[in-house]
């Protein structure tokens, strides 16, 4: 699992930064604060590849994708790409905990014939 989250998240950070440089073009928001917001996020996404086999882990990428969905609001196409990257935290922790299950079976199943 934490493969398939991680490289979602990484993803995630390169999105982040694109949509802040999309974001500076809003008068009414200023460089500080959308670099402030967009670095930590950013920040997140890479702490987050760390810790997401801890409790709490997968959750707070739950919050970090419904964070990437409002900050359409800001930039709109970010609606589309928050929905794109929550569908692959879903796949990715999905499918992951199916490949840990596998795997484990697999190293019991070795263990068991040696």
């Amino acid at each position: 699992m934490r493969t398939l989250c991680a490289s979602t998240l990484i993803g995630e950070f390169f999105i982040i930064g694109f949509a802040g440089l999309v974001a500076m073009k809003d008068p009414d928001l200023t460089m500080g604060t959308v670099w402030t917001v967009s670095g930590i996020a950013m920040l997140l996404c890479v702490l987050l590849c760390g810790v997401i086999t801890r409790p709490g882990g997968v959750q707070l990428g739950w919050a970090l994708q419904i964070a990437l969905i409002a900050s359409g609001f800001v930039v709109p196409m970010m609606f589309f790409m928050g929905a794109v990257f929550a569908a692959l935290w879903w796949a990715s922790v999905h499918f992951g905990r199916k490949i840990d299950e596998a795997k484990a079976r697999f190293a019991a199943q070795a263990a068991e014939t040696a």
